[in-house]
């Protein structure tokens, strides 16, 4: 084949794929649908892709430029896809619960096969996922989080050695790697029964793998890119694996090997691990502390193969340390900014304590209202969501109540939180931190839908009481002995990473404690 044929193949190639790009970007004039003027292959999503902004704030630069114009809703393209944005918290709670039948998945590519650890329950689909969300939720009752609540307090006592070290040498500390040693200290125990020793090793191996599920190199960012792209058929048809080889053989051994030692000695404890080993061996979770198996007979299909238990383990841990991380983070941020919030919250804590014997309880901790207005029905989530938003896609084709726009069957969503959670119309001057917003007062003046951390519907997170009950315990154990302030290292007004799917903070929060 000669040079010429060559170049004459790729110019009808390149031809055909600008041709097909100019077609499918009229895709939401053809619709009847206002929408964001796209570009040739980055759609309406240059400035994230290039990383110019984070998911956050880019996706809230296209809320607000469709709220200028009065829209409802409207339509962008991530690369040549088209997807949909509600505007109207109506709609948003149409999509998210009342009818979450045409809108249940997450549209993130799983293939268990190849990945068996992508089969958690974020991304698993249909029934599916209903089976196992079924299973997992009363492994997050408020019994189980009582169970659970002493490992957690039992973590405090490493945070505050570091912390006491850092106030007597006055030594600025980067909050959210500490948080996160101390939050993946909490998780490998509950989850894993393991003492990951964090806190003291910051490089040990939990640690190690924490930090890299959410580092997202080039070559991460270039399969992410090809999930986004290429049919999800084509996909599993090649047998396209999107999870790190080593971090998926660090996980799987870890399961393996606690789950054949537990079993092979009898060893019971109160824990995750040993609610999965009950979903593993008798196919439902009961108040009993037995997990062995129960008699031949039982119905096929109730019970969790090992994989499966892998996958949950793998989910809970990835998705408990680092989001409680954050939000500890944010809250030590605000309350270093907020000193009269801060005095204040540590005067609550301190009265609570004094009636428990100076112990942090599990009923001290939910008396404590002034910390609920800080994070449990949070200011600190309000204004910085740990998961900016959340992606959708449509199982049935859906008219759109009041127009003649038809959602098609297979278009992606994004549901934008933190843009949301920062619309002056719900939360005026929302820059400004604020507990009482959250009085009861003002919740009842605002729409339902307007504060989502952690989704809504039928997919709301499962694990978000046990997330935030950490990051009290946490909280209260800093805060009760440390007074918090903000080091010149922080860079103010803070902005957002552009290379986290989390929110975090560029250049990181360094504080002082005394």
């Amino acid at each position: 084949m000669d040079i010429l044929t060559i170049a004459y193949i790729v110019i009808v190639l390149l031809t055909s794929v600008y041709a097909y790009s100019k077609w499918t970007y009229t895709y939401w004039k053809r619709r009847g649908l206002e929408y964001l003027e796209p570009e040739f292959f980055y759609g309406s999503n240059k400035d994230l892709i290039q990383r110019k902004l984070g998911i956050g704030d880019h996706f809230a630069n296209v809320y607000n430029s469709f709220k200028s114009r009065g829209l409802k809703c409207g339509g962008l393209f991530m690369f040549f896809k088209p997807v949909f944005m509600p505007v109207d918290l109506d709609l948003v709670k149409t999509i998210m619960q009342k009818n979450f039948d045409n809108f249940r998945n997450h549209a993130l590519f799983v293939n268990e096969k190849v990945d068996p650890l992508a089969g958690h329950l974020f991304n698993l689909e249909d029934e599916k996922w209903r089976k196992i969300r079924s299973k997992l939720t009363p492994t997050f009752t408020s019994g189980k989080m009582k169970m659970m609540f002493h490992t957690m307090v039992a973590c405090t006592s490493g945070l505050e050695t570091i912390l006491e070290r850092h106030s007597n040498i006055q030594e600025p500390i980067e909050i959210k790697d500490l948080v996160s040693r101390f939050t993946t200290d909490v998780i490998g125990s509950v989850a894993f029964g393991i003492d990951c020793n964090s806190l003291e090793n910051p490089d040990s191996e939990f640690r190690q793998y924490g930090r890299k599920i959410f580092q997202f190199d080039l070559v991460r960012r270039i399969k992410g890119m090809i999930v986004m792209v290429i049919p999800r058929q084509i996909l599993v048809m090649i047998g396209f694996k999107q999870m790190d080889p080593d971090i998926e053989k660090f996980f799987m051994k870890v399961v393996k090997d606690t789950v054949r030692y537990r079993e092979a000695n009898n060893i019971h404890r109160k824990d995750f691990m040993q609610l999965m080993l009950q979903l593993k061996n008798r196919g439902k979770v009961s108040e009993e502390e037995e997990s062995s198996p129960l008699p031949v007979g039982q119905i096929e299909g109730q019970f969790m193969t090992l994989n499966e238990v892998a996958a949950q383990c793998f989910g809970f841990f990835a998705a408990g340390f680092e989001t409680s991380a954050t939000t500890m983070t944010f809250a030590l941020l605000e309350l270093a900014l907020n000193q009269d919030i801060q005095d204040e919250l540590r005067k609550e804590i301190g009265m609570v304590l004094e009636k428990h014997g100076g112990e942090l309880t599990y009923d001290g901790i939910m008396q404590m209202s002034y910390l609920d207005k800080v994070i449990f029905i949070p200011e600190t989530l309000r204004k910085h969501p740990p998961i900016p938003g959340s992606p959708r896609v449509c199982n049935k084709d859906f008219n759109i109540p009041g127009t003649e726009v038809v959602i098609e069957k297979g278009t992606r969503i994004h549901i934008p939180f933190q843009a949301i959670h920062r619309d002056p119309e719900y939360y005026p001057d929302p820059e400004k931190f604020d507990p009482e917003r959250f009085n009861e007062e003002n919740k009842a003046k605002r729409h339902p839908f307007a504060f989502l951390p952690f989704g809504e519907g039928p997919r709301i997170c499962i694990g978000s009481r046990f997330g935030l009950m950490q990051a009290k315990v946490g909280l209260c154990a800093i805060l009760r002995k440390f007074k918090v302030t903000l080091d010149e290292k922080t860079a103010t007004p803070i902005k957002y990473s552009t290379t986290s799917p989390l929110t975090s903070v560029d250049g990181g929060v360094w504080i002082r404690v005394s």
